[in-house]
């Protein structure tokens, strides 16, 4: 159990590092924030919720992701090296694709209720 704790200390850790020293991580965070201040305002069914959740969860994930492999490729290759450049890019690819989509799933269920919400 103590192992288990430990590990857990490790992961938060990791997620306050992000937070704390990656521009796009605290951009992502805060667009999270918002999203879940407007959701509380609308009335969104359970599915809604979970797949809002669900896409932050792999937004912010990926953009964790995308730090570690900077970082890993940063120690591995300290030089440019188009490998490196090509592994970086590709993260940073993953991030962009999800956060695109991100905001496609943000207006098509935040959309219309918010919509209705401001006309009423």
């Amino acid at each position: 159990m103590l192992k288990f704790i430990r590990s857990l200390g490790y992961a938060c850790s990791g997620i306050v590092l992000a937070v704390r020293t990656q521009r796009h991580m605290k951009i992502h965070s805060i667009a999270a924030v918002i999203v879940c201040l407007i959701g509380a305002m609308l009335p969104l069914t359970r599915l809604e919720w979970a797949v809002l959740l669900l896409t932050i969860a792999v937004v912010i994930s990926l953009e964790m992701v995308n730090t570690a492999v900077e970082n890993t490729v940063d120690m591995a290759s300290p030089d440019i090296h188009p490998l490196a450049k090509a592994a970086k890019d590709v993260a940073a690819g993953a991030v962009l694709v999800a956060a695109c989509i991100a905001v496609i799933i943000g207006l098509l269920i935040l959309g219309p209720p918010l919509w209705h919400f401001i006309v009423k």
